[in-house]
């Protein structure tokens, strides 16, 4: 756990003046099912592929694993992007992009010196990405969001603060930036700030935004343990939901906003909510003993929701929310007293597919582009691909496997 810390009102964050506004250009091939690139309703980003993305679950440690050299590194992070189409990794020596379907490694940066990238959190398909240092030798301070424009193979600005950054998060026309106690949130053509947000201690750097073009949704921990705040810009709404009796420790935007999950440092349930009006729409069971759930994942329909722990399974359940019904504030409903809602240890729902996973590693999880199935990274460089059956459910069916900081062991 980390240190908290204090902040003033105001932060050190002023752009830097060499920021040059991004022209965006799609770097990387479309493959697969995924939709073509197509002219976004915003200039500068009229070149950023128009599939509104889902929810970035990201995760980080400093184990140590081998490059194709064979010479030690440090896996410091491994995030997927907003479509879950790409992942991104980052090293104690810089950072590499990967595609998942098909797998294959699309291009590395890797730097001389002290080179640690702590965080690497992409814009779709698009060049732009921010980075933050990590590790024993950081590239970067760790009060600083770098932009780096892959095109031009520099740096377009950053961003500093007084405090450790904790995570970041793009889309478009936004970057959010988020500290141990607070969240800001920029404009992306000038770093113009518009918004903060005091969060109470989030040392995970936990926050999720939505991709939706015209609707920007953002969702981070409010100021009381156990509770979600849920900020609806287009609106100019705030709604606060008490999720949990505990601490929050994960939680995920379905890919229209309309949907949040939810879970807390128990890790035994897993709760479902509106985002417009709070209202608790499902409660599912991962298990009956405590864990760590280190992602949470809606599918691109929201039909299923995937859960990774550090109990080593991935689980998928079937989601019952009726989307008539979601999207809209029933404004007269009573606010939800989960605690109360489901008190009996057989009232909430479990899965209805597992995929079993070696233990001693953290894994994050998404929906892969091709039906029915899930992906699966693990910090110990690990890419599972896997089936599930929709209908009879149980164990899930391995697809594929490769271990991306060492090629040569794959399935």
């Amino acid at each position: 756990m980390a240190t908290l810390s204090s902040f003033s009102s105001h932060p050190s964050s002023t752009p830097s003046s060499n920021f040059v506004s991004p022209m965006l250009q799609p770097f990387l091939e479309h493959q697969g099912s995924q939709p073509d690139p197509g002219p976004d309703d915003e200039p500068p980003f009229d070149a950023v592929p128009d599939n509104d993305s889902l929810e970035f679950s990201s995760t980080t440690n400093n184990s140590a694993v081998a490059n194709h050299n064979n010479d030690p590194i440090k896996l410091l992070h491994v995030s997927f992007n907003q479509d879950h189409g790409c992942f991104a990794i980052g090293t104690d020596r810089g950072f590499r992009i990967y595609n998942c379907d098909p797998f294959r490694e699309l291009f590395r940066r890797e730097f001389d010196g002290n080179a640690g990238v702590g965080a690497v959190e992409m814009l779709l398909r698009c060049n732009i990405l921010a980075l933050v240092g990590g590790g024993d030798s950081p590239q970067y301070p760790l009060n600083k969001v770098m932009i780096w424009d892959d095109h031009q193979s520099r740096y377009i600005g950053e961003l500093s603060f007084r405090s450790e950054v904790r995570g970041v998060r793009l889309r478009r026309d936004r970057i959010v930036v988020v500290l141990e106690q607070k969240i800001f949130v920029y404009n992306f053509g000038d770093l113009k700030l518009l918004h903060q947000i005091e969060t109470i201690a989030n040392p995970k750097g936990l926050c999720a935004v939505s991709q939706v073009p015209g609707s920007f949704v953002l969702v981070c921990p409010g100021l009381q343990k156990g509770q979600i705040r849920v900020e609806h810009y287009a609106s100019k709404r705030t709604k606060f939901i008490m999720a949990h009796d505990s601490r929050i420790a994960c939680f995920a935007l379905s890919q229209d906003a309309n949907l949040l999950a939810t879970a807390s440092s128990k890790g035994t349930l897993v709760r479902i909510f509106n985002t417009h009006d709070g209202s608790l729409l499902q409660e599912v069971r991962r298990g009956a003993d405590r864990a760590d759930i280190y992602s949470l994942a809606f599918s691109a329909t929201a039909q299923w929701l995937a859960v990774s722990s550090d109990k080593g399974t991935v689980h998928v359940f079937s989601l019952k929310a009726n989307p008539g019904n979601v999207g809209s504030d029933r404004s007269n409903s009573p606010e939800p007293n989960p605690s109360g809602v489901l008190p009996k240890y057989f009232s909430s729902e479990w899965s209805v597919a597992q995929f079993r996973l070696p233990e001693g590693s953290q894994y994050i999880v998404a929906f892969g582009h091709q039906k029915n199935t899930v992906v699966v990274l693990g910090l110990d460089g690990s890419f599972y691909r896997c089936e599930f059956d929709p209908v009879t459910g149980g164990e899930m069916m391995q697809l594929e496997y490769h271990n991306f900081v060492k090629p040569e062991e794959a399935f």
